[in-house]
């Protein structure tokens, strides 16, 4: 019973046997069934614990089936004492022993006991070798992996050849490493041997390898010639395709799959929100609770970054109704678990909604460094800058120990909200107090600090001393300042080395052309835009989106793609006529055109976010809250715009943009114009 995995019945016999026949063997043979099944593990321990105060000895056997129990747990103490125990009763010397305490303490993440116990091994056979090896490359030591491999090969025992187990973990160490070099040698390796068995497990090793490696060819051509294909075979090409963006490749090959299971969907899924495709993240993961496949951690996390990134709040809100529920049904508290908890707070912060953010941040049962950068990132982008940094004075009252993201935030937070004086401690404290040494994006922020302050000419002087040769992303923070602050000559400067280090990025082009229209320096704007034509730079187009009924619809400036064109055009002009009535005077100079005042009016009333609201706003009950994306910087005018709308419309508007979050209300923003 025990042998084929029937442990009720096996359990019922050894109850049923009276106890004066209740022998080792009987106790061992109970005590290894559990320890093999799924599950059990937490009830061999507690029988092995039950047989020795009944003042039986365990055996070998008994012994390794325990510390498979304690790998399977990671329960690291217990098996500690029963290494104790083996040592005392001098059994250390038994190979199957020796091999079991191996591969509890890799899988238990103590490699040094491993090793220790692996070189003390007086006798070594392939069950050893690759527990050692298997160990390394799942405690982050692949190179490790690597070369114990080698010394498995020239080692003096005839009787330890690398089977196909060796191998195929060998051949996932090097798609760890990404070391192609090595993992085709392995391949021709296999080819050659004979004693090397070619089964699904090692198949899957090398579709797996070369999919890591970027060669998606040499992965599809494996799996095509494997004689038998399992989920894993299949999803391993699936995340290949994905991860070199090949997503109709991708998607044929996971409608192909003669049967598909969760990992399969977390791939695909996967792959599209890691690559930006996140409305198609989230409509695989509809299509997956349609087809009845139960999500993971991993599968919400991704569907909850895929809505953070579109800002789909409604299909954000409709996941975490799933987590909660999951956590309800099986008792696991999704929405409390760190992994999913994270991606909670990223994708409330990153729709505007801030303060379910915090509620979840405040569910969490554990937080790690993520948990706190994304609530401080999260404030800071919402424009809440000083609660940003009182949860970092709580992450550090905490003693958790801040890294060079959560110094990110803090000095975006100071930025977004004008603090400056706080900015310049944090940046300093970086080096003095955190042993955080700043990288460019920490100078960038700096620069940002100083320049939306109007202090260029201390922005100016961090460029100059810095310790390495500053990068684009510094030169544009002072180039956005001198926007801001119509300082010409500088942000010449500083777009000059923008144009030398990042010559095909179209927004610093942009940027200095904004400066020079502002001057009424149309000759340089058109230079601007001839050297943009001499070098093949293109504009990136503006876009807005926003989501109803679960929906996304995306607009461009003037578009008239949408079916509902004429009903949104319609709405903007009664806009127009309302804005202006309580006040609203369009802010021309934020035209690049050298055109007339009639056609700049015109230009700026369809920029692509009050197409998005008026869409809103002729397609959501009053009052509704409208959330709107847009992929670039809002301009000025529609900033005004915008607030006048929000008055007259008596509704809240969220604008996120490419730099932050800008909630109106009443005729006001968040940002108190300071962006």
């Amino acid at each position: 019973y025990a042998k084929r995995g029937s442990m009720e019945n096996a359990r019922k016999l050894f109850q049923a046997m009276p106890q004066c026949q209740r022998s080792a063997v009987a106790w061992n043979t109970l005590i290894a069934g559990y320890a093999k099944q799924e599950g059990c593990e937490e009830e061999a321990l507690k029988l092995f614990e039950e047989m020795l105060c009944q003042g039986f000895e365990a055996d070998g056997f008994a012994y390794g089936s325990v510390l498979c129990g304690c790998a399977s747990l990671g329960a690291l103490e217990q098996g500690r004492q029963i290494h104790g125990d083996v040592i005392r009763r001098g059994m250390l010397s038994d190979v199957y022993l020796g091999s079991a305490l191996v591969d509890m303490y890799s899988k238990c993440c103590s490699i040094k006991d491993a090793c220790q116990v692996f070189d003390a091994m007086p006798q070594r056979n392939v069950v050893s070798w690759n527990g050692m090896i298997a160990g390394y490359d799942q405690n982050g030591r692949s190179d490790m992996a690597l070369e114990l491999f080698g010394k498995m090969l020239k080692t003096d025992d005839g009787n330890v050849m690398p089977d196909q187990f060796t191998v195929a973990t060998v051949v996932s160490a090097c798609a760890s490493l990404s070391d192609l070099a090595h993992g085709k040698q392995m391949h021709g390796y296999i080819i050659k041997n004979d004693s090397v068995n070619w089964d699904v497990f090692l198949g899957n090793a090398l579709v797996d390898m070369y999919a890591k490696c970027g060669r998606i060819e040499n992965a599809h051509n494996v799996f095509d010639k494997m004689p038998e294909r399992d989920v894993i075979s299949w999803t391993a090409l699936i995340a290949g395709y994905a991860k070199s963006a090949s997503f109709e490749e991708a998607q044929s090959v996971f409608d192909k799959m003669p049967e598909r299971n969760v990992i399969s969907w977390n791939a695909i899924i996967a792959g599209h929100a890691q690559n930006g495709h996140s409305e198609e993240a989230a409509g695989l993961f509809c299509q997956m609770k349609r087809e009845g496949i139960y999500p993971t951690h991993y599968t919400f996390a991704n569907v909850l970054s895929a809505c953070a990134s579109l800002a789909t709040l409604e299909l954000g809100e409709q996941v975490h109704s799933h987590i909660v529920k999951a956590g309800f049904q099986f008792k696991t508290g999704f929405d409390a678990d760190v992994f999913v908890g994270n991606s909670l707070v990223d994708m409330y912060a990153k729709c505007g909604n801030i303060v379910n953010a915090r509620l979840a941040f405040n569910k969490l049962l554990e937080r790690d460094g993520v948990s706190w950068n994304a609530m401080i990132v999260g404030y800071a982008q919402n424009g809440y800058g000083k609660e940003a940094l009182e949860v970092f004075e709580q992450m550090l009252k905490e003693s958790m120990i801040p890294d060079r993201i959560t110094l990110i935030g803090v000095l975006s937070a100071c930025s977004h909200a004008g603090l400056v004086d706080e900015g310049r401690h944090h940046f300093n404290s970086m080096t003095q107090v955190h042993c955080i040494t700043p990288l460019p994006e920490h100078y960038a922020c700096m620069i940002d600090i100083l320049g939306r302050a109007g202090h260029l000419d201390e922005a100016d002087k961090i460029i100059k001393s810095m310790p390495f040769e500053p990068d684009s992303i510094t030169y544009v923070a002072l180039l956005a300042a001198c926007r801001i602050h119509g300082n010409v000559e500088l942000g010449k400067w500083a777009a000059e080395h923008i144009f030398e280090l990042d010559p095909l990025n179209s927004g610093p082009y942009v940027l200095l052309s904004n400066i020079y229209a502002d001057a009424g320096r149309w000759d340089d704007v058109d230079k601007v835009r001839k050297l943009m034509k001499d070098r093949g730079v293109q504009k990136k187009p503006g876009c807005s989106w926003v989501e109803v009924n679960r929906r996304v619809h995306i607009f461009k400036a003037e578009d008239t793609s949408h079916p509902q064109t004429k009903e949104i055009y319609a709405s903007l002009e009664i806009l127009a006529a309302q804005m202006k009535e309580a006040g609203y005077v369009p802010n021309t100079k934020f035209v690049l055109h050298d055109v007339d005042e009639e056609r700049k009016e015109h230009i700026l009333s369809y920029h692509s976010e009050k197409l998005a609201i008026a869409f809103a706003l002729i397609s959501t009950p009053p009052g509704k809250l409208i959330r709107v994306v847009k992929n670039l910087r809002v301009c000025g005018d529609c900033h005004i715009g915008i607030k006048f709308i929000s008055k007259v419309v008596g509704r809240e508007i969220i604008v996120r943009d490419a730099s932050r979050f800008h909630h109106f209300k009443d005729g006001l923003c968040s940002c108190g114009d300071y962006w």
